[in-house]
């Protein structure tokens, strides 16, 4: 008895927490009983059609099924519905136990054993439990006497003298198999669930469960490996009874970990103690200084309270003195009454200056102290910041990282972030983030919640710049902030397009992916071809393409990469009105007679190029950036090329007419020129040589996953 009350906790279900009833044995190894199983799959049912309402949450397998709905099914069973009416083709079932969904097949439970073992130990247990509640006689007239025997095959349980009467000697019933006093009634043959009248007499070692011979010659275990049932039942008793015999000859080490184990809990409970004290002090410090802050507060207020008080006061009285028959004027009064000359004069003349004062004051009425407090209101924004990241730091959770390579500022905001170690201990990440604004004096973050190690924004606003930091957390304990990371966000919004493969597009010098996002400019045999008949200079001309759509109006950016190996690309824009001219009218611009950027001081030449172009383009090329030859430009051609940037943008502002050239890593300005925009405005790129430029791609959600998965 004593070890059969020992091991309780293995006989509860782990959906009901009660004792088992009639358990079944789930895919995964574990157990539920039956009418959990059905309860479990009603209340799928509803949540499917209720479209996952609450009430779905509250029948939960991982939360007490109350006992008043097991009569819904009850009803159910007794409407007449098919045993398989509850599970539809291929059932998942969530598992209490190990928490995964569990595909239960086509039968659904009526493809599940029944676990008679578990069964007859749980009927054991509570006979243990029972004690002295006797088993009594389901035959006898009443009073009932107390049962001495049960029959496994009538599933009925016997005194004595009634047992001798149903299983009279020299008959069949004689040699049915009796045990003693249950109510645990299990068949003496186990059927096959799928074969209802097929004996299970194989076992299937790849899904680990009893099949009879139908189940292995067509079954879904035809190609699976079994064994016979009493090789099985050898085999597994064997490994059984070793396991068991091992942890016996160990029960000094388990005893040994138990020990060691409550004295674990122990520490812990002390530890937590001392943590709890440890903060509490804490606390009661901050609460000691703002005690202290808000006295001092407090005495600074009244005691201007006072002072403020009485210079009214005295103001009232001096203004109650003015009154007739009082103060003041009430004592002049009787000075005006004195009829000798001497003494009169001797006592007015220093009462006329207290009346004129008196009138003065009079003319031009002050309160004699101010009734407003605007200067003792305490400022607490940033006190109250700090208090709200007060948290449990550890010096083992690892401070993450803005990586600044990874994020992007386009039409979206990609912040990617990494940590040092090799291992992500973190459960969840706070991303923070803030417009910078001269204007505002307090810094208000915005807060957002990431599981992974990136986050696309889509709420900021263009032309702005936003500071960003991250910390880690790992249940309550967190990580300090990350080093904050200050970008900037394009001048305008972003401008979509694909490169255009109908108008003016040479398919021999210029090659477009699949997408037409990328264009590849070949210096390749046709042109050899194109070179071979020249005997003096060269008078190559560019291969252009345009996008495949047009801007009316408004302001609009784009940024693309130029490859480092290019040698010539032009980018820019090109009005509608010159399309044509642009790829039936292409100028030398090689020749260096003819080069804007060739460093000739000429401004004749610069006056005919910028008159001769049809569009505004600026050049690139050997990993340089070439800023025109204008007048505002500096003179000296050195000072006018730069390195040239991982990404480039063109903000395009028809409204201003004007058209600017962006470092788009950095959103800084390069070069900037007015433009014509009478007409639709078409981004533009020439290239030649070997060259290639791929336009940049919209960040979208898919961007973080992929960032994630890295």
């Amino acid at each position: 008895k004593i070890a059969i009350k020992g091991i309780e906790r293995e006989l509860i279900c782990p959906a009901c927490k009660e004792l088992f009833t009639h358990p079944l044995i789930l895919p995964c190894q574990h157990n539920i009983c039956h009418k959990c199983v059905k309860e479990i799959l009603f209340a799928f049912e509803d949540s499917f059609a209720d479209g996952g309402s609450e009430s779905s949450n509250q029948s939960s397998p991982r939360i007490r099924i109350a006992a008043s709905s097991m009569d819904r099914i009850d009803r159910i069973n007794r409407s007449g519905r098919k045993r398989n009416s509850l599970t539809p083709r291929s059932t998942l079932f969530p598992c209490p136990s190990c928490q995964r969904d569990i595909d239960l097949g086509e039968r659904g439970i009526n493809g599940l054993f029944r676990n008679f073992t578990l069964e007859t130990i749980v009927e054991r247990y509570r006979q243990a439990a029972r004690a002295a509640v006797a088993i009594m006689c389901d035959f006898c007239k009443p009073p009932p006497q107390e049962s001495t025997k049960s029959c496994m095959d009538c599933s009925a349980s016997y005194c004595n003298e009634c047992f001798k009467v149903h299983h009279p000697w020299g008959t069949v019933k004689a040699q049915h198999e009796y045990v003693g006093p249950t109510t645990n009634f299990r068949p003496k043959i186990l059927m096959c669930p799928e074969h209802e009248m097929e004996r299970v007499n194989m076992y299937c070692e790849i899904c680990r469960r009893p099949v009879c011979h139908l189940c292995k010659l067509g079954g879904g275990h035809a190609n699976h490996r079994v064994t016979t049932m009493s090789t099985a039942y050898k085999t597994l008793k064997e490994k059984l009874s070793k396991d068991i015999e091992y942890l016996i000859s160990k029960e000094s080490q388990v005893k040994a970990h138990i020990t060691q184990l409550d004295l674990l809990l122990k520490e812990t409970e002390c530890n937590s103690e001392r943590a709890k004290q440890e903060a509490s002090q804490s606390f009661e410090k901050l609460y000691c200084v703002l005690e202290e802050k808000k006295s001092a507060a407090l005495r600074a207020i009244e005691t201007s309270k006072n002072i403020r008080l009485e210079k009214l006061q005295t103001q009232v009285e001096e203004y109650q003195g003015l009154l007739e028959n009082n103060g003041l004027v009430g004592y002049a009064q009787e000075v005006l009454k004195e009829t000798d000359p001497s003494c009169f004069v001797q006592t007015a003349k220093q009462l006329h200056v207290r009346i004129q004062k008196a009138t003065e004051s009079l003319k031009s009425f002050r309160p004699a102290a101010e009734t407003t407090f605007e200067d003792f209101v305490v400022d607490t924004a940033k006190q109250e910041d700090i208090l709200g990241d007060l948290s449990f730091h550890s010096n083992g959770l690892e401070i993450p990282e803005i990586n600044e390579e990874q994020s992007r500022m386009y039409n979206k905001a990609l912040i990617s972030w990494e940590c040092s170690g090799k291992t992500d201990s973190a459960d969840i990440y706070v991303l923070e983030y803030h417009k910078l604004n001269k204007e505002e004096e307090s810094v208000t973050w915005q807060k957002t919640e990431v599981c992974g190690k990136s986050k696309v924004l889509s709420d900021l606003d263009d032309d702005s710049s936003y500071a960003f930091r991250v910390r880690a957390y790992k249940g309550s304990i967190c990580s300090p902030w990350s080093r904050e990371v200050i970008m900037r966000t394009p001048p305008a919004p972003v401008f979509s397009f694909l490169f255009d493969d109908k108008c003016g597009y040479n398919n021999e010098h210029l090659q477009l992916n699949p997408r037409r996002t990328s264009v590849e400019s070949r210096a390749g045999f046709p042109l050899l071809l194109g070179s071979e008949r020249l005997q003096v200079g060269c008078f190559t001309t560019l291969d252009y393409i345009i996008g495949d759509t047009g801007i009316a109006k408004g302001k609009h950016f784009w940024a693309f990469n130029v490859e480092a190996y290019s040698y010539l690309v032009k980018v820019g824009v090109v009005p509608s009105s010159k399309i044509q001219k642009l790829f039936h009218n292409t100028p030398d611009v090689i020749s260096p007679r003819y080069e804007q950027d060739s460093g000739h001081d000429s401004g004749s030449e610069d006056t005919f190029f910028d008159s001769s172009q049809p569009c505004t383009l600026v050049t690139l090329g050997m990993k340089k950036f070439f800023i025109p030859a204008t007048p505002a430009a500096p003179k000296d051609p050195a000072s006018r090329i730069l390195p040239l940037p991982s990404s480039l943008g063109v903000c395009l502002d028809c409204d201003r007419g004007r058209v600017g050239f962006y470092d788009a890593g950095r959103m800084k300005c390069l070069y900037e020129c007015e433009v014509d925009c009478s007409g639709l405005m078409y981004p533009a790129f020439a290239l030649m040589g070997g060259a290639a430029v791929h336009l940049e791609e919209a960040v979208t959600a898919k961007d973080r996953e992929y960032h994630d998965d890295i």
